[in-house]
């Protein structure tokens, strides 16, 4: 999986370039994560904008990305789609993650 990453002022962004974060594509996802966040500074923004499909093991690879982030990082997500956050609500990681409405407005967390 090819992740990109761009640094603005306030954070990293890492966008994901794939439709789906499954199964088939988690190991590549968690690599190119760790990858990215060896550089990255304290505030990493995972923009899933063109992700409209994840599953357990999709959602089990963002997590892991997360917990294998430096102490001084956060990972927040940005742009999620109906049904990818349909998923981290059912999942209750909407509670373990700052998710933000899209990326443009990264200042004001979406609430729920």
């Amino acid at each position: 999986m090819n992740l990109t990453a761009e640094d603005l002022d306030t954070a990293t962004v890492i966008h994901v370039p794939e439709a789906r974060i499954d199964a088939a594509v988690a190991i590549r996802f968690k690599d190119s994560m760790r990858a990215l966040t060896d550089q990255a500074g304290e505030r990493v923004i995972l923009n899933l904008e063109t992700v409209t499909f994840i599953d357990s093991s999709g959602l089990g690879a963002i997590v892991a990305a997360m917990k294998q982030m430096r102490d001084d990082q956060a990972l927040e997500l940005a742009a999620l789609n109906p049904n990818v956050a349909k998923v981290f609500r059912l999942t209750r990681m909407d509670t373990v993650f700052t998710i933000h409405e899209a990326l443009e407005r990264t200042d004001q967390a979406n609430a729920g």
